[in-house]
This record gives structure tokens, sequence and C-alpha cells, in this order.
């Protein structure tokens, strides 16, 4: 009877085992999560899991691990970025004048609004101005919001380039009034006055190896190329110019997608990740989709003006924290990744996220090891003993020997 009861037991553990091996034999890497105790729990995803892990996330598994089965780990993936809103605050035109200061414009609310931004735009085209911003609620007694602020156009057969966007801190008055100092009558088409809102999302600094600056007079450009530390997100690039004079250079940044061995070394290839400008008029600050990549190139256009001279660079990116429900209790959890065919799974939570609580207890995520469940079928040969090939390979030379031997008698 105990060896029937031990021989039970034993069939019963190589059942669990199978079973256990069976949903995490085809992901590569393992991650412990420890610190589980309560149902909800979050966990920012570490920096070195991004270079194993699929494309989309959509191999991220947390199993849980106990002595009758394996339970999957609902679990939801967000990417802590900005949320940046628009609102559009109706004004008027209600006076247009021009005196010793300037050319003026008057808007006018119907209540006292808060606005944080203006957009001009003009008909003129080739124009450098000087800017004051202010704002009253009778009409009679102004305050300075902005002063000396420049607004430019230029439009030309290689350039087409205008920054007339006033930004300036929260102002709340019921009218505001844009001062030009210009030499001419500027033609004012339209004038969008928002109020921008951003909630600051969560990010951390991206460290690079360095960045290798190469000017090339023959295409008139500069490269600049910053091969990181680690493959993880990008979100945001700050260049810092140490240029005295006025400059606008068109800028395209883009990103590896994935690398190949040549006689010369390690080649890359790129895709675009973003287009637009640098200029002594803006911030050199520039904000994309977050992005996994190992480096980044950036390339800028000098046409026949000298090189810029860069002295440093910022990068960021915007982390990404898993938000699981630990349903059932369980001996040991982790968290699974590096297969390639798997698919995206499908938990009921991301319909009722208004149901997660506000604080969650952060897990404790653990360093990568692999995953000794790992298995790989690969597929075997049809004859593993050569012999079996020579005696094949034999009997079909004596068949074709036969049958020509046969047609030659005939």
């Amino acid at each position: 009877m105990m060896l029937k009861l031990k021989i039970s037991t034993l069939l019963l553990f190589t059942l669990l085992f199978t079973i256990t091996k069976a949903q995490t034999n085809n992901f590569k890497f393992k991650r412990n999560i420890t610190g589980v105790n309560a149902t909800w729990h979050s966990f920012k995803l570490p920096e070195g899991l991004y270079q194993h892990v699929g494309l989309g996330f959509d191999d991220l598994r947390i199993f849980g691990i106990n002595d009758k089965d394996t339970l999957e780990v609902p679990y939801l993936l967000k990417q802590k970025d900005e949320l940046i809103s628009s609102q559009d605050i109706p004004f008027k035109q209600i006076n247009q004048s021009s005196n010793a200061a300037g050319y003026l414009f008057t808007f006018q609310s119907p209540q006292v609004s808060t606005i944080n931004q203006i957009t001009l735009n003009f008909k003129d085209q080739n124009f450098d101005w000087q800017v004051k911003l202010e704002g009253s609620n009778d009409n009679t007694e102004w305050f300075t919001i902005l002063n000396n602020y420049r607004i430019l156009s230029i439009k030309n057969k290689s350039t087409d380039y205008h920054f007339t966007k006033l930004d300036f801190a929260d102002s709340k008055y019921q009218y505001f009034r844009v001062a030009l100092k210009s030499q001419i009558q500027p033609e004012l088409l339209t004038a969008k006055i928002s109020r921008i809102d951003t909630i600051r999302g969560i990010s951390q600094e991206v460290k690079y190896k360095s960045f290798n600056i190469q000017n090339d007079a023959v295409q008139k450009e500069t490269i600049i190329e910053i091969p990181l530390k680690n493959t993880v997100p990008v979100s945001f690039l700050k260049l810092k110019a140490m240029n005295t004079f006025d400059f606008y250079r068109p800028l395209k940044i883009e990103y590896v997608t994935d690398s190949f061995k040549t006689d010369k070394g390690i080649r890359y290839h790129y895709a675009n990740l973003y287009q637009g400008t640098i200029s002594s008029f803006e911030k050199s600050e520039y904000h994309f989709p977050n992005t996994i990549t190992s480096g980044l190139r950036i390339t800028i256009q000098n046409n026949d003006n000298q090189p810029l001279r860069l002295s440093d660079l910022e990068l960021k990116g915007n982390i990404y924290e898993i938000i699981a429900r630990f349903d059932n209790p369980a001996l040991s959890y982790a968290l699974y990744y590096g297969n390639e065919k798997s698919t995206a799974p499908s938990y009921e939570i991301e319909k009722f996220q208004s149901k997660i609580p506000a604080d969650l207890t952060p897990a404790i995520i653990g360093e990568e090891q692999k995953n000794p469940a790992y298995s790989v079928k690969i597929p075997k040969p049809i004859f593993e003993n050569k012999a079996w090939l020579w005696i094949v390979m034999s009997v079909i030379i004596a068949l074709l020997g036969w049958f020509s031997f046969r047609m030659l008698k005939n």
C-alpha cells in the first residue's frame, strides 16, 4: 500500500512539472517576482529586459506556480508618457492701431479666461519682429506678459521656416494686446488663443556610450551617431549648441532597427523617427513617440553654412509599468518573455480599469535568468545514421542500373 502511495505521489509531481513546463517552455528568459502580498501590484520594467522582449511586448507573461497547477496572472502594460491637451479659447479682435511703439492688435474674450499660448498667422513673409504681449481686465490698465519676444518668417528657394507662436505662463485676463515692432504694417490673418495643459509623464535618463560628430563637406550636413549603453525606450532629445549667431536648419532623427556585420565592422539599419528644425529661436528639445532602440542618428542640413558646434546632448525615455492582479495565492511568481512566436494576451481587466485601486504596492522584479524549462524542438533528420543513407543510395543506383540494362537489351 505504501509503495502504491509513493508511486502515485511521484506520478502527481511528474504530471505537475510537465504541466508547468508546458506553459513556460516557450520563453527563453524569466525574472522572479517577490513581495506579492495583496491582490493588486505594480512594477516598472527593468532596462535589461528590452533587448530580449518581443516586438510590441506580445510575449510578456506572468505565471504563478503552486503545488496544484500553474496560474496565468492577468496584467495591464502602461506607458508613462506625457498627456497634452489643448483648448481653444474664444476671442475676437476688437482693435487694430499703431503708435510709436509699433502696431497693436487687441483681443477680447466674453469672460476672463486663462491662456498660455497665442499662435499668429500673417500674410507677410520674410520678417523679423519684436513682440510685446500685455493683459488687462478693463482695457485700460495693462500688465506686461512678454517683452522683446522674437518672431520671424523666412521663405526662399531652400527654406520655408516661420516661428510665430507665443508661449508664456498661465495668464488670466479678459483682454490681450499684441504689439509688434515693425517698419511696415503687418497683415494679420488669424490668431488662435489657447490653453495648453500638460500632465507630465514618468521618464528616466537614457545613458549613451558617446556621441560621434562627422561633418560631411560634400553633402553639406552634420551627422551625429549616438550608440546607447542599453536597448531602452527613447522619447526625448535635447541638443546643446554653442554658437552665438542665429541659425535655423532642417534636422532629422533616426533610430537603429537592427545591425549586421561586414568586413569593415558592424553596420546599422535606421528608420525615421522625427523631422523638424534646429534653430536659435526655439529650444532644441524634441519629443517623439516612445521607441525602443539601441542607438540614434541625427542629421543636420547645413547647406552653405558652417557646421554648428554641439557641446552636449540629453536623452530621456518614458518608462513602462505593469499593473497585475494576483487573484489566487501561489508559492512563487515570475515574469516570462523571449518568445518570438507568441501573440499578445487578452485579459478582461483591460475593460474594467476603473476598478483598479489608485495606490498600488510595488512588487519586486528580480534579475534576468535563463528559463530552465525552455526547450526548442529541433526537427530530426530523416536519416540520423549515415549508413541508412548509403543503403538507400545503393538501392536507387541498383534500380537505375537494372532499368538501364533492360532498356539496352530491348
